[in-house]
C-alpha cells in the first residue's frame, strides 16, 4: 500500500504504509439518535475491554439487565451476582482516560481517549475503567448510564415523552403544506425534493432510493409517500449521531437544550463570553425548526444541528475577516501577498499570457504583481518572459486591468514590479500609459533621508509603488545607463546547461528614461552583495530580489543575518528559474526569515499556493500581515531555523479532534471504485521547522457521506504566530491515494470548540456541503497573541525544569547587569511553572482531561457537591477578588484533595513583582546598545568575537523581555482561572450567598470568546509596551 507525502519542495513521493481501517462508521449500521436507542444497544450488550491498574486488560461482554437495574460482565471469576454493578450506586460517568487507573496504566498511550470512559461507583468512589471498540459504542454507554443515573427506573417513560416530538411535529407541518390536496400522501419526487431542501448534501438519487427500499421492505404497491414514511426516511438520512451524543452532553440528559444548557455549551465548549439566557433564546429562534421548540425555548437535535453549520461556528474566526491588525507600522514590517509572472495562466516557458492573471490575482488580494516589459510591434510595449515562448500581452491593457481592479479587494498599497526591457523610445510610451491611465494613483513623495524605516500601510492606502531600476540623483539628463534585471534570461540559460556548477550571469547595462525612473520611489531595485554590505550602506527605500534558491542558502548559511535584514528592508524572493513548469517554492521557508514579498505562481494550484491563500485570509485578506513581533523588534534573537522553543515565547498545544465528515464529493479522475469514497483525514502542522509535523486519522470505509472519525490529535506549537493548520481529505485507494479536499488557516485563526471547516478543491474552490466536523482546543497559551480566547495550561508528564540562560559577552559591565538577572529569571520560572502544575491535578481530579477548562471543571465537579440532604458541601466565597471554597461540613478525602488543590490553583501568585525586577534589569541593560560596538572595541574584541558578542547581547535582551511579557500574560492567566470558577460557581448555585448575586446573565451576546480577566488596579508597567529603539 501507498500513500503520497510532500517532499521539502512541495511535490508529492509516494511513501509504503500499513492500511489501517476504521469500523466505527459502516454505513449499514443503524443511527443511533435518542435515549432510547442507547438502551436498547446496552440490553443486547456489546464486548468491552476492562482496565487494572496493574496494567492488565481483559475482554469482557457487558450487558445491562433487561429491568435496567444492574450493569453485568461476562465470564467473570467472581459469582454471577457480584459480577455487577447496581445502577443506584453509580456516582458518575466519566469519559476519557481520566482515572487514576488509566493515568499510570503502563499502556495509556495505546488506549484511544476517544474509546475510553469509567463508571464510578459506590460510597468509595471506586472506577470500573472501560475501552470500547469504537468512539461510538463508547458514546452509546456513556450517553445511556447518564440516562439511567438521572431517572432510574422513571427512564423509560422519560424517553417515551421526549422520543422525536419536536422533529415529528416540525416535519409533520412540511409534509402538509407540501400535501396539498389533503390527500395524506406526496409523490416520491416530491418527497425527495422535500428532503433536499433541508439537507441539500444529500443526492437526489440516494434520497429516492431510500424510499424504494422502504417500499420494498414493507411490500408496498405504489409510489406515494406517507407522513410517517417520510418522517422515518428523514430520520434515516438526516440524522448525524456525533451531533446527538454532543448534544445530551449538554441537555442534563434530555432529547433537546433549554436556555440553561445551552448557555453552559456557548459558555463552556464555544468560548463565547458571558452568554445570557437571552443570547441563548435568540439562536434557539434563529436555528430551531419546530413551533413548539421556539415557544418553549428548545433546541432539538435539528436545531443544534443547523446552529452547528451555520457561519457561527465556522473554524475561521469572524475577527479575522475584517482588518484587525495594527497597520501603521512601517511596510518592511508585513508579509505582502505576491505573485510572481503574474501574465502567466500555465508553464513559464511555453505558457499563454493573458490579462486574466492579473484580475484574478487581483481579487484574491494580491498586493504585489509583475509586469515583464519588452519592446512590443507599432511602437507599443508588450508583457511577456523574454527569451521564453509566452505569449504576449500589449503593456496598456494590463494598465487599465490594474486601474480597474488594484483596489477592488485592498485598499492598502499595490507594488507593481516593473521589469523593464525596452528601448528608450518605448520606455517614453510605457510612462505614458502608467501616467494617463494610473495617474494620482502612483505614489510620486520622495522618501525622506531622515527616516528609517518606510511609510506604513495606512499611510499608503490607495497607493501604486512602482519597483524598478532607478538612476542616481547626480544624474540631469533624459536618461541613463543602468543594470538590466532578466529573469526569463536567466531561465534560458539555465535551460540550455546541463550541470551541477551554474556560471554566474554577466549583469547587462541598459539606457534608462529619467522619466520611468522617477515614477519609481520607495522601492529602488538594487542588486545584492552580502549581509556586512547591506547592513551597513543600504537605505531602507532599496530593495532587493532573491532568486529561490539563493534565498535558500542565506536561509541556511545566516539564518539570524537575514532576519535581521528584514527589520528595516525589503526582500522580495522569486522562484527559482528551473521551475519552467511554474511549480512552487514553499513560502514559509522564506517567510520564517521574516521575507516580506515571496512571489508565487497564482496560476498554479497545490499545497503551495494552499499555504499562501490561508496565510492571507488573516487580517481581512487585504494582502498585508503584521509579522511577529521577534522578527520586527531591533534588538530582539530570532534564528529561521530553530528546532527549539522560541526564546521569549511559550509553547502552545494544539488539540484537534477530527469528529466527522461531511458529503465528501468523488476524487476528480477517479473512476475505478465508482461513487465509493474511503476517506482519511491528514492534519498538517506548517511554520518554523520546530512545529513542523503531521498525522492522520484511520481509514473509513466506503462511507463518504457521514464517516465518522473522533480521533484526537496534540500538536506542540513553538511559534504561534507563524504556524499554519491544514486539513487534507484523501481517499484510500490501493492503486493510489486520490486527493478529496483541503482546507489551511493560520493558527491564530482558529477558533476553539466545536466547529465545521468548508473543504476546498485543489484549485481552491469551495466544494459545496463538503465539510470537515473538528473540535479545537489551545492549551498552555502565553507570551502573546488573544490568552482571554484560548484553554488553560496543561503540564506534558514529568520533565525536569529548563531555565533561561544568560550568554556572557566579555564586557564586564555589560555583563554584570545579566549576572544578576539570573536569580530573578529562575524565580519567575518556577513561580509561573509552579501554577501551571497545580493546575493539572485540579482537573485530574474533577475527572476532566488537560483540554478542559476550569469552567468545565467545576460544572463536572458540581454534581459530587451535593450531599445526601441535596444541600452542597461546598461552596465559593465570591466575596472576595480571589474566588475561595468553604467546606460545610465533614468532607470525603476525594473531596478534601480537591480543596487542597484548588488553593494553590487560585494563588494570586508574585507576577508583578518579579515583573519589575525584569523589566528593570532590561532597561539597565539597553542602556548599553547604542555604545555596545564601542565598549566591545576597548574590550580587545573585534571580528567574529565582537559578532558573537552583539549577538550574545541580543539574545539576552530576547530573554529578558520575553520572561517580562510571559509574567504578564501568566498573571492574566491566573486571573482567566479566577473568573471562570466566578462564573462557574453562579451558574451551578454553589456561591456562599446563592444565585441572587449572579452576573452571569446579564451581558449582551458577544463574539465567541472566553471570560474576560478579573478588573485590578493597572500599575504603571502593565499599562507600558516594552520598546526597543
Amino acid at each position: 500500500m501507498f500513500y503520497w507525502f510532500t517532499d521539502q519542495d512541495g511535490s508529492r513521493q509516494r511513501k509504503e504504509r500499513k492500511k489501517t481501517v476504521s469500523f466505527s462508521s459502516m454505513p449499514t449500521e443503524k443511527k443511533i439518535s435518542s435515549a432510547s436507542d442507547c438502551i436498547n444497544a446496552m440490553v443486547d450488550g456489546s464486548e468491552l475491554r476492562k482496565v487494572r491498574s496493574n496494567s492488565r486488560v481483559y475482554h469482557r461482554y457487558f450487558l445491562l439487565d433487561a429491568d435496567m437495574q444492574s450493569l453485568r460482565w461476562e465470564p467473570s471469576k467472581k459469582e454471577s451476582e457480584k459480577a455487577k454493578i447496581d445502577v443506584k450506586s453509580i456516582k458518575e460517568v466519566r469519559t476519557g482516560k481520566n482515572t487514576e487507573t488509566f493515568r499510570t496504566n503502563g499502556i495509556n498511550d495505546q488506549i484511544s481517549e476517544d474509546c475510553a470512559f469509567s463508571i464510578i461507583y459506590g460510597e468509595n468512589y471506586e472506577s470500573l475503567d472501560l475501552v470500547a471498540n469504537s468512539a461510538d459504542m463508547a458514546n452509546i454507554w456513556v450517553t445511556g448510564l447518564r440516562y439511567l443515573i438521572s431517572y432510574g427506573k422513571h427512564t423509560l417513560n422519560m424517553i417515551e415523552s421526549n422520543q422525536n416530538n419536536m422533529r415529528s411535529s416540525w416535519l409533520g407541518d412540511l409534509f402538509e403544506e407540501a400535501d396539498a390536496n389533503n390527500s395524506k400522501h406526496i409523490s416520491i419526487c416530491a418527497a425527495v425534493q422535500l428532503i433536499k431542501n433541508l439537507n441539500p448534501g444529500l443526492k437526489n438519487i440516494k434520497i429516492e432510493l431510500k424510499f424504494k427500499e422502504f417500499h420494498k421492505s414493507k411490500d408496498k404497491v405504489g409510489c406515494g409517500v406517507t407522513k410517517e414514511e417520510f418522517i422515518e426516511v428523514f430520520h434515516d438520512l438526516c440524522t448525524r449521531p456525533e451531533m446527538y451524543f454532543l448534544l445530551v452532553q449538554f441537555s442534563s440528559n434530555k432529547e433537546f437544550l433549554d436556555t440553561k444548557d445551552l448557555t453552559m455549551f456557548l459558555e463552556a465548549e464555544q468560548g463565547m463570553a458571558q452568554v445570557s439566557e437571552d443570547t441563548s433564546l435568540e439562536v434557539i429562534q434563529s436555528y430551531e425548526p419546530s413551533k413548539e421548540g421556539q415557544l418553549k425555548g428548545w433546541l432539538s437535535l435539528d436545531g443544534f444541528t443547523n446552529y452547528l453549520m451555520s457561519p457561527e461556528c465556522h473554524i475561521f474566526d469572524p475577527e479575522q475577516k475584517t482588518v484587525c491588525q495594527d497597520m501603521n507600522q512601517p511596510l518592511s514590517h508585513y508579509y505582502i501577498n505576491a505573485s510572481h509572472n503574474t501574465y502567466l495562466i500555465e508553464d513559464q516557458f511555453r505558457g499563454p499570457s493573458d490579462i486574466t492573471g492579473y484580475i484574478r490575482a487581483l481579487k484574491m488580494g494580491c498586493r504585489s504583481v509583475e509586469l515583464d516589459v519588452w519592446d512590443g510591434p507599432d511602437n507599443e510595449p508588450v508583457i511577456y518572459t523574454g527569451h521564453t515562448m509566452t505569449s504576449q500581452i500589449v503593456f496598456h491593457r494590463v494598465c487599465d486591468v490594474i486601474n480597474k481592479y488594484a483596489f477592488v479587494a485592498s485598499d492598502f498599497p499595490l507594488i507593481l514590479c516593473l521589469e523593464n526591457h525596452c528601448c528608450l523610445k518605448q520606455q517614453r510610451v510605457m510612462f505614458q500609459h502608467l501616467k494617463k491611465i494610473l495617474g494620482d494613483k502612483i505614489h510620486m513623495d520622495p522618501p525622506s533621508p531622515e527616516d528609517s524605516y518606510l511609510p506604513s500601510p495606512f499611510d499608503l492606502k490607495c497607493k501604486i509603488l512602482l519597483k524598478g531600476k532607478k538612476l542616481g540623483t547626480i544624474c540631469i539628463s533624459s536618461e541613463g545607463e543602468v543594470t538590466d534585471e532578466d529573469e526569463g534570461a536567466e531561465m534560458s540559460q539555465r535551460m540550455n546547461i546541463e550541470a551541477d556548477e551554474l556560471p554566474s550571469i554577466p549583469l547587462k547595462k541598459f539606457q534608462l528614461s529619467k522619466d520611468l525612473s522617477d515614477l519609481v520611489t520607495l522601492c529602488k531595485s538594487i542588486a545584492f552583495k552580502d549581509f556586512p554590505t547591506a547592513f551597513q550602506s543600504q537605505r531602507h527605500w532599496e530593495l532587493c530580489s532573491f532568486n529561490e534558491v539563493f534565498a535558500s542558502r542565506c536561509a541556511s548559511e545566516f539564518p539570524g543575518d537575514f532576519v535581521n535584514y528584514n527589520k528595516k528592508l525589503l526582500a522580495r524572493v522569486y522562484p527559482s528559474p528551473m521551475r519552467i513548469d511554474s511549480s512552487n517554492m514553499n513560502p514559509q521557508d522564506f517567510w520564517k526569515c521574516g521575507c516580506q514579498i515571496v512571489a508565487m505562481n497564482y496560476q498554479t494550484p497545490g499545497l503551495m499556493m494552499d499555504l499562501n491563500i490561508g496565510w492571507f485570509r488573516q487580517n481581512g485578506n487585504c494582502g498585508y500581515v503584521l509579522r511577529p513581533a521577534i522578527m520586527r523588534e531591533q534588538v530582539s534573537y530570532f534564528s529561521a531555523n530553530t528546532k527549539d522553543s522560541v526564546p521569549g515565547v511559550s509553547p502552545q498545544l494544539l488539540h484537534i479532534k477530527i469528529i466527522s465528515g461531511q458529503n465528501f464529493p468523488k476524487p476528480k479522475g477517479s473512476g475505478a471504485k465508482g461513487d465509493v469514497v474511503d476517506p482519511y483525514v491528514y492534519v498538517e502542522i506548517h511554520g518554523i521547522p520546530a512545529d513542523c509535523a503531521e498525522q492522520r486519522t484511520k481509514t473509513v470505509n466506503q462511507n463518504g457521506e457521514n464517516p465518522l472519525f473522533d480521533e484526537s490529535f496534540e500538536f506542540q506549537i513553538n511559534l504561534p504566530e507563524l504556524a499554519m493548520v491544514r486539513f487534507v481529505v484523501l481517499d484510500d485507494d490501493y492503486i493510489g491515494d486520490e486527493f478529496i479536499g483541503q482546507y489551511t488557516i493560520p493558527f491564530e485563526c482558529l477558533q476553539p470548540g466545536f466547529r465545521h471547516t468548508p473543504l476546498q478543491s485543489l484549485t481552491g474552490e469551495v466544494l459545496p456541503h463538503a465539510w470537515l466536523f473538528v473540535h479545537v482546543a489551545i492549551t498552555n497559551r502565553r507570551g502573546g497573541g488573544k490568552p482571554h480566547k484560548r484553554g488553560l495550561s496543561v503540564r506534558k508528564g514529568k520533565r525536569s525544569r529548563e531555565y533561561a540562560t544568560m550568554r556572557v559577552l566579555v564586557i564586564k559591565a555589560v555583563d554584570d547587569i545579566f549576572k544578576t538577572a539570573i536569580l530573578p529569571l529562575r524565580e519567575a520560572t518556577d513561580l509561573r511553572e509552579n501554577m501551571q502544575n497545580a493546575i493539572v491535578p485540579f482537573k485530574e481530579l474533577c475527572g476532566l482531561s488537560a483540554v478542559a477548562n476550569l469552567k468545565q471543571c467545576i460544572l463536572a465537579l458540581s454534581s459530587r457537591l451535593t450531599g445526601a440532604d441535596n444541600n452542597p458541601l461546598l461552596v465559593f466565597n465570591l466575596k472576595d477578588q480571589y474566588p475561595t471554597m468553604e467546606p460545610q461540613g465533614q468532607l470525603p478525602d476525594v473531596l478534601k484533595k480537591v480543596v487542597t488543590t484548588y488553593d494553590m490553583v487560585s494563588t494570586r501568585g508574585l507576577f508583578q513583582v518579579f515583573r519589575k525586577k525584569i523589566v528593570d534589569l532590561y532597561k539597565s541593560a539597553m542602556a548599553f546598545h547604542e555604545n555596545l560596538h564601542d565598549m566591545a572595541v576597548k574590550e580587545g574584541l573585534k571580528g567574529r568575537k565582537l559578532a558573537k558578542a552583539v549577538e550574545s547581547f541580543t539574545w539576552n535582551i530576547t530573554i529578558l523581555k520575553g520572561q517580562a511579557d510571559l509574567l504578564k500574560h501568566a498573571k492574566s492567566e491566573v486571573q482567566e482561572n479566577l473568573k471562570q470558577i466566578h462564573y462557574a460557581a453562579l451558574t451551578c448555585n454553589l456561591s456562599k450567598d446563592g444565585p441572587s448575586g449572579s452576573t452571569a446573565g446579564s451581558e449582551s451576546r458577544t463574539r465567541p470568546r472566553s471570560l474576560d480577566a478579573i478588573p485590578e488596579k493597572a500599575t504603571g508597567e502593565d499599562n507600558k509596551m516594552l520598546r526597543v529603539n
